[in-house]
């Protein structure tokens, strides 16, 4: 699967084209299967047992999770603008 087709890029995918509030982006959280998905990958890490295809889904994450993170930023300050 290429890492840009992965679970975790249609959920974000999915979520940012249903147009968002400034509020559901704050508090917007990774579903429980995507957060087992990264719990498993970090657990494989810690043991040092990621595969090639393990440690690109896990970078892809940390990438997303970092976009999200700064998405949330700039909703809180729409929101504190109000």
């Amino acid at each position: 699967m290429a890492v840009s087709q992965s679970p975790i890029y249609a959920e974000v995918y999915d979520f940012l084209t249903s147009a968002p509030s400034p509020q559901a982006i704050v508090t917007f959280k990774p579903s429980v299967t995507m957060q087992s998905r990264v719990s498993e990958l970090l657990e494989l890490n810690r043991a040092g047992r990621l595969t090639a295809d393990d440690r690109a889904e896990l970078d892809e994450f940390e990438r997303l999770n970092h976009f999200m993170s700064m998405l949330k930023i700039h909703a809180r300050k729409k929101l504190l603008e109000k």
